[in-house]
């Protein structure tokens, strides 16, 4: 039998920032590897930059660079289109217009694929070829793959993820050393593990984008981001961590995404969980997701869920499969396997969930039995009740902690609304939902 013509791949890259330059790293370093795993070479052509005069890694040639995406677009040698730049425009255009012209594509965007994931993946199924997006859900753990192969046969019931690891880092500073808020985010800074404006990460918006993006392998489900509820950690404090560990719990940033057959729930916020869950141990910048099965039961996929190599991992192993896929004869079978629909999301008032409720009251009689009366008027049961302390001085707060029995949150919130108009309130009443993980 006569040996097969190994044609090499062609590939542009889209941007050349961290994620691209780790790319370029790990397909030079891997060079002999990732081609034996294809059967052909994988070959860079185009990188498309906004400044081709900046210093960028070794191992990205100058003549690959340009600013002009007709060089890298109208190329009709490219087979693989890697985008690495982010946001949502011009990242959009490119990728439409690759996957019209036949082109695999291979992206990390998450606020893309948020936003337009569903009728990208419809556009690649109708083209018949693979978009590919591991990297932008968990950096280098595998759990797109994960979802849209190794649990094929089972029916997701539950997402539970950590999936920033700003806030992961943040949060564990806090609970470990006593850090405050703002310390401990300046000192992710410094570190590279949060942007110059952390507000991104810090108030859940990139967890909320990553979880929409799970949702579309996760539940089939094509849904809005917008109507993720959403909610940061800014407002979390030494004492919410110090009454966590006196109840049992750690406070965890989560992402939750759960089946409920007509419906589906979407929501990320900080959570207190047991102490003694596989999420509660998860520290500093690793991410983390916990999935259901209706058959398989738990499964946890732990790794590092930012940075130029883990990042470039999922991106190179999302091209080796592309390439494959090609030199197969055979594009678009992954793409064209995961079907989306639209799903309508639970509403935010019919969650059901236990609490942690703190208020922060003057220290006078009667204020235990207000708050108690204002939540029972509205159906919420308590499981435990506890004052901290006394005022130190007149007209100073004392805490008030609360852990409910099971109730909607709709109805939580109201009581909370009736309570805050009360004189005796010092600060607006704070909750966490519990989960129980």
């Amino acid at each position: 039998m006569a040996e097969r013509v190994k044609f090499p791949i062609r590939i542009a890259l889209l941007g050349c920032g961290t994620v691209g330059g780790g790319v370029i790293r790990l397909m030079e370093d891997n060079a002999a590897y990732l081609a034996s795993r294809v059967g052909a070479e994988l070959c860079i052509r185009h990188v498309l930059v906004r400044d081709a005069e900046r210093d960028r890694v070794p191992e990205c040639r100058r003549e690959w660079l340009t600013t002009d995406p007709e060089v890298v677009l109208g190329d009709p040698e490219i087979d693989l289109v890697v985008e690495v730049i982010g946001g949502a425009d011009p990242a959009r255009s490119y990728l439409e217009r690759a996957i019209d012209a036949g082109k695999g594509v291979v992206t990390a965007n998450k606020l893309l694929l948020a936003q337009h994931g569903p009728e990208l993946v419809r556009r690649a199924g109708r083209a018949g070829v693979d978009l590919a997006f591991e990297a932008s859900v968990g950096g280098g753990v595998p759990v797109i793959r994960t979802l849209r192969e190794a649990l094929t046969s089972d029916w997701v019931r539950s997402v539970h993820a950590i999936l920033n690891g700003t806030c992961n880092y943040v949060l564990t500073r806090m609970r470990d050393d006593g850090v405050s808020f703002d310390d401990a985010v300046k000192e992710a800074q410094r570190l590279g593990y949060a942007e110059a404006d952390p507000s991104l990460d810090v108030d859940g918006h990139d967890a909320a984008q990553k979880l929409v993006v799970l949702s579309m392998l996760a539940f089939g489900a094509d849904v809005p981001v917008s109507g993720v509820k959403v909610e940061g950690i800014g407002q979390v404090d030494q004492l919410d961590f110090r009454f966590a560990a006196r109840f049992g719990y750690t406070i965890k940033h989560l992402a939750i995404g759960h089946d409920h057959g007509e419906r589906i729930e979407l929501r990320v916020h900080p959570a207190m969980i047991p102490r003694g869950s596989v999420l509660a141990n998860i520290d500093g910048v690793l991410n983390a997701t916990l999935i259901q099965g209706r058959a398989l039961g738990p499964c946890l996929l732990v790794g590092r869920g930012a940075g130029d190599m883990p990042t470039a991992v999922s991106v190179v192993a999302d091209i080796v499969d592309v390439a494959r896929s090609r030199m197969e004869g055979e594009p678009g079978l992954s793409t064209r396997g995961i079907q989306l629909n639209q799903r309508p999301l639970l509403p935010h008032d019919e969650v059901q969930a236990r609490y942690y409720l703190r208020f922060d009251v003057a220290d006078e009689p009667g204020v235990l039995g207000h708050i108690s009366t204002a939540l029972g008027a509205h159906g919420v049961s308590i499981e435990q009740m506890m004052q901290e302390g006394r005022a130190e001085e007149v007209g100073s707060a004392v805490p008030v902690l609360i852990i409910t029995h099971g109730a909607t949150e709709g109805r939580v919130t109201a009581a909370m609304q009736a309570v805050a108009g009360h004189g005796f309130m010092k600060a607006p009443p704070r909750l966490i939902r519990i989960e129980d993980v």
